[in-house]
């Protein structure tokens, strides 16, 4: 292969995770944004009833005289806007050359609150019963002891100073930490792509029961991929994880675009429906 050629590929290589990044980062930030317009106001306002909106989804997250559990909802929800907005902070390699002062507190709050996540989603989850199924339960348990194992390995390499392998988990920790939002991006970009496509999809296709484990397994997967294309001396490798990055990135923006304008429907105040 020409030099050229491997230049061009490499650079392809390294625009695919840029183009990733930047699709990511303006999903998740308007994502806090809904969080604490909407999550984080009502709590303010004394107006948690406001959370019963999503009945028509299926969900009632507000419980009359549950204090603990409405309770432990706020701060789940919260925290995942936190997280959504400081987490891919944590991944832009000039910020933390520049300031690393602010990357390593940043780090130090985004893994405390990642540990909270993870307990508040189990207390959510098996106590509060508030999966829908039992599949479900399982898969946002599994996504826990992910976070609470990813979020131990991120601190030890950095304590050992194993950098490299430190940045690894640190990815690795971002993408189940925000396995909720990836869910819902999923969800959207699955009845979008398949109507254009001509089909019908609808709550209660085969995919909501696979998209409750892929939505952080199918990430983890594209990552690996990432990081083994990554030290490969070959390209080959590097053009397929290239393709499927790119694929896949286009594919959370139409669940993105799907996703913004409902939200936006809940913060209005009117009906939701899809």
């Amino acid at each position: 292969m020409k030099t050229t050629q491997r230049k061009m590929i490499n650079l392809l290589f390294k625009y695919s995770a840029i183009f990733w990044f930047i699709a990511i980062l303006l999903g998740q930030w308007f994502f806090f944004y809904y969080i604490m317009a909407f999550y984080g106001f009502s709590v303010i306002n004394d107006n948690i009833e406001i959370w019963n909106r999503w009945e028509a989804m299926g969900s009632a997250p507000f419980k009359v005289g549950d204090t603990m559990g409405n309770t432990v909802f706020a701060v789940h929800a919260i925290g995942a806007g936190i997280v959504a907005f400081g987490g891919a902070l944590q991944l832009v390699p000039k910020l933390r050359a520049v300031a690393p002062k602010f990357h390593k507190i940043n780090g130090y709050i985004y893994l405390v609150i990642v540990f909270g996540l993870a307990l508040s989603g189990f207390y959510l989850t098996w106590v509060r019963g508030a999966s829908p199924d039992l599949l479900a339960a399982i898969g946002t348990s599994v996504n826990g002891f992910l976070i609470l194992g990813f979020a131990y390995l991120t601190v030890k390499t950095a304590r050992a100073k194993q950098f490299n392998n430190h940045r690894k988990w640190a990815v690795r920790l971002f993408l189940v930490s925000n396995a909720q939002w990836f869910l819902r991006v999923g969800l959207f970009s699955y009845l979008i792509t398949g109507t254009m496509l001509g089909g019908n999809p609808a709550f209660g296709d085969i995919f909501f029961t696979i998209w409750t484990f892929a939505c952080f397994l199918l990430p983890l997967g594209m990552a690996e991929l990432y990081f083994i294309a990554d030290k490969k001396k070959g390209h080959k490798l590097k053009l397929l994880a290239t393709a499927l990055l790119v694929l896949l990135t286009v594919l959370m923006l139409v669940g993105v675009v799907g996703l913004t304008p409902f939200l936006l429907q809940v913060l209005s105040g009117g009906p939701i429906s899809l």
